[in-house]
């Protein structure tokens, strides 16, 4: 599924109420069995409260079309969530000793 997204895509879902939210692709994992993708609301301000990382499992349904759907157990979100920070900000470099010795010069 990877293959057809990449990072900073859209996509609306259709919540359970009928509202619809577009929502941007940051990365996805494979976890326990089950793929889980991160998502940030697109038409959403940063300053707003509700703004934060979303984080849906990724089904498919007997015709083959991908689903989403929340994580209902708290263990499991924050399972998911804490491996998503490690992908997600991990692999932000910290200054080499090289770079730190030509700032010096």
């Amino acid at each position: 599924m990877s293959d057809l997204r990449n990072d900073g895509d859209l996509i609306t879902i259709i919540d359970d109420d009928g509202q619809e939210f577009e929502l941007e692709y940051i990365d996805e994992i494979d976890y326990n069995g089950s793929t889980f993708i991160a998502f940030l609301p697109a038409n959403m301000d940063e300053s707003d409260p509700d703004y934060g990382l979303i984080i849906l499992r990724s089904m498919l349904d007997e015709n083959g079309e991908e689903l989403f759907e929340s994580i209902d157990d708290e263990a499991e979100l924050d399972d998911v969530f804490n491996k998503f920070m490690v992908l997600l900000f991990d692999d932000e470099e910290e200054p080499s000793e090289d770079t730190e010795e030509e700032g010096e010069a």
